[in-house]
């Protein structure tokens, strides 16, 4: 067994493992290690622990486990601060060469090691690139060895930082100890939209945390009824339409259309998935919702549909309810009878203009009967002249004043119609006998012509009366002084 300590470096892409010795470093420790490049200081991120040698083979390969030489003190922290703030005054010059040599690469950082004998530049690129002129120049620039380090688009997003679409500090830069192959099939596994601006980090890749919980996505689609597989409910069929993963949850839709959530670990198998699991050879999936699950659930809609289950089986007896409560006593409608008829009688709808029967009740209202020519209810001309004093009330254009006289040529039973202007209806004549004259001149004309009118002459000759018409000049009309067309 061998004990070994995790130390994070500022420009390491994860943990390097280091062996304690007697330094006694913990977790949160500043040490200073001897690597590969010299003398390094860098954070113990965990506390030292013993490994086994496979453990330990797997993880440094055949490299030399290195020891830790001390811990950090103030002034050790103190350089490095130096160191660090050199490194950002060099950043400029760095940029400045690689502009002037046309090389094909982005600076992106560089760092002076403890001893301060050596500068590593760190750069991305997409191919190799020859940078031996400019090793030249920039060692005659810092005065110090020069390293030149190529690195990803991932390690850059670690060594320069920045937010991801979450939020959150890159997980790379925050907590990350190595770049794990990420994969499309990730992305679909967890029913991600396969958008490469959705699913792309900061370094232009896919996100590293799509395989975070990737396992944890097909563990659980191993276990669940595959998407819009049919399964068994007290209420009938339900069809899984959605997934909830890390709940551990599936959406159902009922055969009404209403939705609902039941968690797999609730669910059964049915013998039918049973057998079907045995004879294909593959892990039994559960396909039914018992009773109790439902009952659990805090859906209003669910619990009426049991209840009205439980009513169609007799388990519930029907609720009873006083039904003078709730209803009103309707009405018993009125059959419609002849006219003239007894029954039109007893119901109140004697003919328009005959008194009211002693048999009905005092406030009794009656319903208006339309007369028709020909009707035994229709009162003759007299009567409706002359109307009853127990008469009811009726319309204007239903009944003459009292002292008019009817109109030359109306018949009995004529059809009686209200128009515009009609001066409250008047009987129509029958069709080919000209117009009615108004109620005035009918007054004028039954008085003899004794008062003077503007419409008469010297001779006391009655002027045809000029009709007007709307729409213009030329439109109709006939000569000045004759009469209209159509008069």
């Amino acid at each position: 067994m061998a004990s070994v300590i995790p130390v994070k470096f500022a420009y390491a892409a994860r943990d390097l493992w280091f062996d304690p010795a007697l330094t006694g470093a913990q977790e949160g420790d500043h040490v200073i290690c001897t690597t590969e490049r010299g003398l390094e200081i860098g954070l113990a991120t965990a506390d030292a622990r013993e490994v086994t040698p496979e453990e330990l083979s797997a993880t440094i390969g055949h490299a030399q486990l290195r020891e830790v030489v001390r811990i950090a003190t103030d002034e050790d922290l103190e350089r490095a601060e130096e160191l660090a703030r050199r490194g950002d005054e060099s950043m400029p010059a760095f940029r400045r060469h690689v502009s002037e040599s046309g090389l094909d690469m982005k600076p992106v950082g560089v760092e002076y090691l403890f001893d301060g004998e050596k500068a590593v530049c760190y750069f991305a690129a997409e191919e190799r690139v020859d940078f031996r002129q400019l090793v030249r120049d920039l060692s005659r620039e810092f005065h110090v060895r020069i390293d030149m380090r190529q690195i990803g688009v991932r390690e850059e997003a670690a060594i320069v930082g920045g937010y991801g679409h979450c939020g959150q500090e890159l997980c790379c830069r925050r907590f990350s100890t190595g770049f794990d192959p990420v994969s499309i099939r990730m992305a679909k596994e967890q029913d991600l939209p396969l958008n490469s601006t959705k699913i792309s980090g900061a370094c232009g890749r896919l996100m590293c945390c799509l395989r975070y919980e990737f396992e944890a996505y097909r563990d659980f689609k191993s276990r669940a009824p595959k998407r819009n597989a049919v399964i068994d409910t007290p209420l009938g069929k339900a069809k899984i339409i959605e997934y909830d993963t890390p709940k551990e949850q599936l959406c159902l839709r009922l055969e009404s259309g209403k939705q609902i959530r039941v968690a797999l670990a609730d669910m059964t198998a049915s013998e039918a998935a049973h057998k079907k699991s045995e004879e294909l050879g593959c892990p039994c999936r559960p396909d039914t919702v018992t009773r109790e699950v439902l009952d659990r659930l805090e859906s209003p809609d669910v619990q009426m549909a049991l209840a009205e289950l439980d009513r169609k089986n007799g388990v519930l007896a029907e609720p009873e309810v006083d039904a003078s409560d709730i209803f009103v006593k309707p009405k018993r409608k009125r059959r419609r009878a002849s006219g003239g008829s007894p029954a039109g009688e007893r119901d109140g709808r004697a003919a328009v203009g005959s008194a009211p029967s002693g048999d009905e009740a005092p406030g009794a209202t009656r319903r208006r009967r339309k007369r028709r020519p020909g009707d035994g209810g229709v009162p003759a001309p007299a009567e409706q002249a002359a109307p009853s004093q127990g008469a009811t009330r009726r319309r204007r254009h239903h009944q003459a004043a009292e002292g008019d006289a009817a109109p030359q040529g109306e018949q009995q039973g004529a059809k009686r119609t209200r128009r515009p202007g009609d001066k409250g209806g008047q009987v129509a004549q029958p069709k080919g006998g000209g117009m009615q004259p108004s109620r005035k001149r009918r007054a004028q004309q039954a008085g003899g012509g004794d008062q003077p009118s503007s419409q008469q002459g010297a001779d006391g000759a009655a002027k045809p009366r000029r009709r007007r018409r709307r729409g213009g000049r030329g439109r109709g009309g006939s000569a000045e002084g004759g009469a209209p067309a159509g008069e």
